[in-house]
């Protein structure tokens, strides 16, 4: 038996991860809920962390260092999370608080494996990049080995309840027993994969060799883009800041992920097939200005809107994304030919200084909610925003404790229209329940741009345009028309579901599934959004006529009596072009 090799690895990590799904659902309880306290996603934090920890780096020599750095680290992570307070104050920003602790976790992985192997305190490249491949086919292959076990075990339940036995379907829906399964099966599996190191090896190889085969594919499409922008100009990045952003990050980690699949973690597993060596160097070369592009993206988006939690965090990916092009830049610049021994060793020093930032980040040391707060406070102070142009439901919702601490503040403001809308503001229970005034103005301004009457000579009510609004019709670029059929009724039609039909494609076009299809109907398309004046207030829907206590008894007795009859009663209808459309109504 080698020395990789462990018979009881599958039973041991087996019975941790079951034993920390059933501690876990101890901890949190029975059900789904988000109201977790400080204690509670702490504790839950430290024991999947632990029992994760424990199955990735467990071998049977040095065990004893895998349990310490296991339980350390997971201590860790109970700490961060404590530290952080209770889930349900969290901001909306602060879920990557947990990315960010779950990220340091995973690089601090095989940092640690490869100076296991080693004994002492050294990280050979090798090691570290062959240790975290191999890390995350782990991971994707286990959770696919989860989703199969409970496939099976819905499958056998549902074949047993077809005959009367429905012991393990009332199991499956018991949040123990499947929080349990899920860590048995995800610690089986785990044990089992690392057993077989073979397959495991080969998975990577395939997978490696897979994303090798894209980068040129990738590289190409990324140079031609960069390429192009003295051509085409960049206002249409700028004009499209909320998600250039993201995009090119996006592009960023696929070319990162790519160039280090065809350079692998040694020249003896390099690709040296020209097409994948030079679209590795092409995906080096473009890393910089797109994250370069990036950093301009969100810097227009801060400059027009100011600061909020998720810009921060988008300047921190920006800011790595930067430092990770450069690097490869210089390396390819110096290099050349050869640039993948310089950036090797360049990934292990950033990959310390990514796990490094990432914890901080995870705890409350920078609070991105209180630099936002102060942001967006001084811009509504100095007006440079006005109190109805002001984000008050991110203030209210998003930013955390600073933020509810500042609206709070506010309502004492010498501004009388900041201290009215701050106090409306205060009294909303859900972020929904705070009107963005802004955001109103833009989508009433839409809806005017892209509505007009069908009755030449009729001007549409203001009220009614802002009831279109709120329904989302004729927004964006969907034309609509309008119908006023009473002063207390409105018929609102799609511009596109009256568009001439095109050309009838031939039998001869369509034969053996060639050609084009005829198009799609759209059911219900031509019969319009019916919008009624209610109680001095445009309404969507239908206005029907609301039964009195009176008509409720005597359709009652009416009833019993079996008085029910048939009435011829005139009907309205719309017709376009002399056609009836759509559905009559009364």
């Amino acid at each position: 038996m080698t020395e990789a090799s462990w018979a009881m690895r599958p039973l041991i990590l087996g019975g941790i991860g079951l034993a920390a799904g059933f501690v876990v659902h101890l901890i949190i309880g029975a059900g789904f809920h988000n109201n977790l306290s400080t204690m509670q996603a702490s504790s839950a934090t430290g024991v999947v962390l632990a029992a994760g920890l424990t199955g990735f780096t467990l071998e049977r020599r040095l065990w004893w260092w895998s349990l310490l750095f296991a339980v350390g680290l997971a201590l860790v992570g109970a700490l961060v999370v404590a530290w952080n307070g209770t889930p349900e104050d969290w901001s909306v920003g602060e879920g990557w608080r947990m990315i960010s602790l779950l990220l340091a976790v995973a690089v601090a992985a095989p940092l640690f494996q490869a100076a296991r192997d080693e004994g002492t305190r050294r990280f050979p490249y090798q090691s570290v990049h062959d240790h975290a491949w191999t890390n995350v086919v782990l991971w994707c292959a286990c959770w696919v080995f989860v989703a199969i076990v409970f496939a099976l075990a819905w499958l056998l339940a549902l074949l047993f309840d077809l005959i009367k036995i429905d012991f393990l379907k009332e199991l499956l829906e018991k949040d123990w027993f499947w929080r349990s399964l899920i860590g048995l099966a995800f610690g089986a599996a785990l044990g089992l994969l690392r057993e077989h190191d073979g397959v495991v090896r080969l998975l990577q190889r395939v997978v490696a060799m897979v994303l090798a085969v894209l980068a040129p594919v990738l590289a190409v499409g990324l140079v031609l883009f960069v390429l192009a922008l003295p051509i085409t100009g960049l206002n249409a990045l700028w004009e499209a800041t909320k998600s250039t952003t993201p995009i090119l990050l996006f592009c960023v980690v696929g070319a990162l992920i790519l160039a280090n699949a065809v350079i692998g973690n040694a020249p003896d597993q390099e690709r040296r097939f020209p097409l994948l060596r030079y679209g590795a160097m092409g995906l080096a070369a473009v890393m910089l200005p797109l994250a370069v592009l990036a950093a301009v993206a969100i810097g227009l988006r801060i400059g027009q809107y100011g600061f909020t939690p998720e810009r921060l965090w988008a300047v921190v990916f920006v800011a790595l994304a930067c430092l990770w092009g450069a690097a490869y830049l210089v390396a390819l610049v110096l290099g050349r030919l050869d640039w993948a021994a310089r950036v090797r060793p360049m990934n292990l020093v950033l990959a310390f200084l990514v796990c490094g930032v990432a914890l901080v980040l995870a705890t409350p040391l920078v609070s991105f909610n209180a630099i936002s707060t102060r942001d967006q406070l001084a811009r509504l102070e100095s007006g440079k925003v006005t109190p109805d142009q002001f984000d008050w439901r991110a203030l209210a919702f998003d930013f955390g404790a600073p933020g509810r601490a500042a609206l709070k503040k506010l309502q004492t403001s010498a501004n009388p229209a900041i201290k009215t809308r701050a106090n409306e503001v205060a009294k909303a229970e859900r972020r929904w329940d705070v009107k963005d005034a802004s955001e109103e103005t833009r989508k009433r301004t839409e809806v005017a741009a892209n509505t007009r009457t069908l009755q030449p000579g009729r001007a549409l009510p203001g009220g009614l345009l802002d009831a279109i609004g709120e329904s989302y019709n004729c927004t964006r670029q969907e034309k609509c028309g309008v119908l006023l059929t009473s002063e207390t009724e409105a018929l609102v039609f799609t511009d596109s579901c009256f568009a001439a039909p095109g050309p009838a494609p031939t039998p001869s076009a369509t034969a053996g599934g060639k050609g084009p299809l005829p198009p799609l109907l759209r059911f219900g398309c031509r019969n319009g959004d019916r919008y009624h004046l209610e109680d001095g207030r445009w309404k969507q829907g239908p206005a029907p006529r609301a039964a009195t206590e009176e008509d409720l008894k005597t359709i009652a007795a009416g009833y019993a009596a079996r008085n029910v009859e048939i009435r011829e009663v005139p009907r309205r209808q719309v017709y376009v072009g002399g056609v009836p459309v759509g559905d009559p109504f009364e």
